[in-house]
């Protein structure tokens, strides 16, 4: 399955949900400009193996507990891929994250890791090939950071969109983590519904080269409930009042728009022209 969304939209908690929902294992691979489809498999460690041949050697050294340089497969580090394959049981859910990230070539590699047979062979040993007695439920998320992925992966992927969470859906995720954030991030129902609102009026404008997301929103609201804490302690700043009202007035400057705006273009536009 490929899923795309805006960044914040839940595309990798929704893998997570799955494994959670089915009792499966659960593996992620976050995708890196230097990953390969080799990765998802395994990792061979060859310079570590070789150390440990010298070391060997030295005079007087005793050989690293649990690794002996005499058997190859000490030095594999199993990737999701190759942990899922080796499930004898049950199916696992691999979360395959952010696939934009890698060289342009990676999801095309990436068909021949996940097509038939789905097996994993160690160059490095002298062993036969692991098979999937369960094809592993994969989930790839994507952005869309370097435009549409090649046809022939998505040719092969069963395909969702996930829309960017509307009000209620962000009321529910700002109470999720708020056991993460300051206390009382949302003890102030009004202050909270209010800034979800300034926060979608915000993100409905067409004028924004970055619109805000849900990691924003929740770092928003800690600088406001931080705000309203210090007000309450007889400290310098404004109150929860205040703070409803310049949310509720579209007229009036954000407060904490640093944590919101990310790049220059936006900042201009919004927080520069008000100060104006």
């Amino acid at each position: 399955m490929l899923l795309e969304g805006e960044a914040g939209s839940g595309k990798s908690q929704l893998a997570k949900y799955v494994a959670y929902s089915l009792g499966l294992p659960f593996y992620a691979w976050l995708v890196r400009s230097t990953s390969s489809a080799q990765d998802g498999l395994y990792s061979y460690d060859a310079i570590l193996r070789l150390h440990d041949v010298h070391v060997a050697q030295l005079p007087g050294q005793k050989p690293v507990a649990k690794r002996d340089p005499q058997d190859p497969m000490h030095y594999v580090r199993w990737g999701a891929l190759g942990n899922a394959f080796q499930l004898k049981d049950c199916p696992a859910v691999v979360l395959i994250d952010e696939i934009d990230k890698a060289d342009i070539d990676f999801p095309n590699d990436l068909l021949t890791v996940l097509d038939d047979p789905r097996e994993c062979s160690i160059r490095e040993a002298d062993l036969p090939p692991i098979a999937a007695t369960h094809p592993p439920i994969v989930i790839i998320t994507s952005n869309k950071e370097k435009g549409n992925l090649p046809a022939p992966f998505l040719r092969r992927c069963i395909y969702s969109y996930i829309r960017f969470p509307n009000d209620t859906d962000l009321k529910a995720i700002i109470t999720a983590h708020q056991a993460d954030r300051v206390p009382g991030m949302v003890a102030d129902d009004q202050l909270t519904d209010a800034a979800v609102q300034r926060f979608l009026a915000l993100r409905d404008r067409d004028d924004l080269f970055k619109k805000p997301g849900t990691s924003e929103l929740l770092d928003w609201l800690q600088a406001l409930a931080r705000a309203v804490e210090r007000s309450v302690r007889g400290q310098e700043g404004p109150n929860a009042d205040e703070l409803i009202t310049r949310l509720r007035n579209r007229d009036i400057q954000l407060p904490f728009p640093e944590v919101l705006f990310k790049l220059r273009a936006d900042w201009q536009r919004y927080v520069l022209a008000a100060a104006r």
